[in-house]
């Protein structure tokens, strides 16, 4: 047998390394001829994997024209722009990928963190309604950066009277609310799990703090637990922060909390801007915060014009909850203090008086008026076009609030805040809070009604003392002054109850007149 020897450069006319060459194989005197594979040539791929291979490289262009496309639409040259396209309409719109391109987000800048040598961690449970609660969250994150301590997102309120099992994360947006005030404190969603155990295990004092305390007060009473136990447990926050007397970057950071921290969630938000789009299609619009539902007189013991049926059974209502104080309350003696809330008719007579047209639209911000239609009929005969959420959207719009009174009441709150005019009939949490939040955003018409006043001028209408142009003066005169303009937080020391509240009045936080007028031009 003989065998052939690979074909060299010189005999090969291409000079490539890897040709094949020959070999003879003689057998039975016969010579065949086979191929052989220069050691440097490539091994023979399969044809899987030459398959593989193709559909990568298939995918990988597409991919590219794909971004090169999109890219090009964004802010290529005109040039790629005016090329046809597989992704072009007929109509020169365009499409990327058959989708509809969602509009571009704002870049968020956030704030650097704040580098604190950290003292221990502060839990709170939230008590009372949203904006209650709302003032407290914004409380307890000036005390918590004032401690330097870690705040835990505060738990909200589940077992008041409207049992509403809303977690921080169903009405607020709790990553924005960390972020944003990154600069100021360190926020957490819970406690580290040996400290959570801790808790769990009942190892952490838990206690309310004292009303309306200054912040020496927590200085020298509740941080020198932090550091002994790591962590407190405050199980109370309503009105535990003084409306005076406060370092100014302090009152500073509870606006910064209210007003730009504690944002709703994205479906709170959505539902309510197309609550605000369906009123301004009719034009400019009144929010009447009408506080008539029956808790609400039942906690305050406000009976006037109620059926004696109707008064007894506010009154057992007011015996069943344990935790409103007051018992034994004399209806009318409240009401000539102008502690009660106005009713739906004195409402209307308010209205008429400030001239407000019959057409005007009327949001009603509030729960389920107790009397129904036979105490709303002065009203709605006096302005037809009132509207409330429910009579606005759909009910499945409205089905995922259902039993959540929080959530409900964040959509009032938008429609508040945004209204052209807003009037509150008591000025509860909410009333107060609103009327902040629109002086913070330019001294927007707020109507706060003397209610002890008021009471006066209704009784002298009603017996024919006054008659009706001489009510209407009076009304106007009476509230001259008293429309939500830049004013002074009135002071009384000893007495916070008293004073003007500061969420309602964060004076240390508005722009002066001056500078909205420069701000104008």
């Amino acid at each position: 047998m003989c065998k052939g020897e690979p074909a060299t450069e010189k005999g090969n006319s291409k000079g490539g390394r890897g040709q094949m060459g020959l070999k003879c194989l003689v057998a039975g005197g016969q010579i065949k001829a086979e191929k052989f594979r220069h050691p440097s040539a490539p091994l023979p791929r399969s044809r899987t994997q030459v398959w593989i291979i193709r559909a990568t490289s298939t995918i990988l262009i597409w991919t590219c024209v794909i971004q090169l496309t999109a890219l090009g639409e964004l802010w290529g040259p005109r040039v790629l722009k005016g090329l046809p396209s597989c992704f072009t309409n007929p109509d020169g719109s365009s499409q990327a990928f058959l989708t509809q391109k969602s509009p571009a987000r704002p870049k968020i800048v956030l704030p650097p963190k704040r580098v604190y040598k950290n003292n221990g961690y502060l839990l709170v449970s939230c008590n009372g309604g949203l904006n209650q609660m709302r003032a407290a969250i914004c409380d307890m994150v000036a005390i918590a950066r004032y401690l330097n301590v870690t705040l835990v997102v505060p738990e909200l309120d589940k077992t008041s009277f409207w049992a509403d099992p809303s977690e921080f994360k169903d009405i607020f947006d709790v990553d924005h609310f960390i972020t944003s005030l990154r600069g100021e404190v360190r926020i957490l969603k819970e406690l580290p799990p040996r400290l959570k155990y801790r808790v769990q295990q009942g190892m952490v004092p838990s206690m309310p703090p004292v009303s309306w305390s200054n912040m020496s007060y927590y200085l020298h009473q509740i941080l020198p637990l932090i550091q002994k136990y790591k962590v407190l447990h405050l199980n109370k926050t309503d009105a535990r922060l003084a409306n005076n007397g406060l370092p100014l970057e302090i009152q500073k950071l509870r606006c910064r909390v209210n007003y730009h921290a504690l944002r709703f969630t994205a479906k709170i938000e959505e539902l309510g801007r197309r609550l605000l789009r369906m009123l301004g299609e009719n034009g400019p619009f009144l929010v009447l915060h009408l506080r008539y539902e029956m808790d609400m007189l039942a906690f305050s013991g406000c009976t006037h014009g109620c059926t004696d049926e109707e008064a007894e059974e506010l009154t057992r209502m007011r015996y069943a909850y344990p935790w409103w104080k007051e018992k034994v309350i004399n209806s009318e003696l409240k009401r000539l203090d102008g502690l009660c809330p106005l009713t739906p008719e004195e409402t209307a007579l308010v209205l008429q008086a400030f001239n407000f047209d019959k057409s005007m639209q009327i949001y009603i911000a509030a729960g389920e008026i107790y009397g129904g239609d036979r105490r709303m009929s002065a009203l709605s005969a006096a302005y037809p076009k009132m509207v409330r959420k429910e009579m606005l959207l759909n009910p499945d719009d409205l089905r995922p609030f259902q039993n959540h009174s929080s959530q409900m009441a964040a959509l009032d709150y938008i429609v508040s805040r945004e209204s052209n005019v807003f009037v509150p009939t008591y000025d509860g949490n909410m009333a107060k809070v609103v009327e902040g939040h629109r002086r913070f955003l330019g001294f927007r018409k707020t109507i706060l009604l003397d209610r002890k006043h008021l009471v006066g001028l209704f009784d002298q209408y009603n017996n024919g003392s006054l008659n009706w142009d001489e009510f209407a003066l009076a009304v106007k005169e009476v509230h001259a002054d008293r429309m939500g303009e830049p004013t002074k937080r009135i002071v009384i020391p000893d007495r916070p109850k008293e004073e003007d509240y500061f969420y309602a009045n964060p004076e240390e936080c508005l722009q002066q007149p001056s500078d909205l007028q420069r701000s104008s031009f």
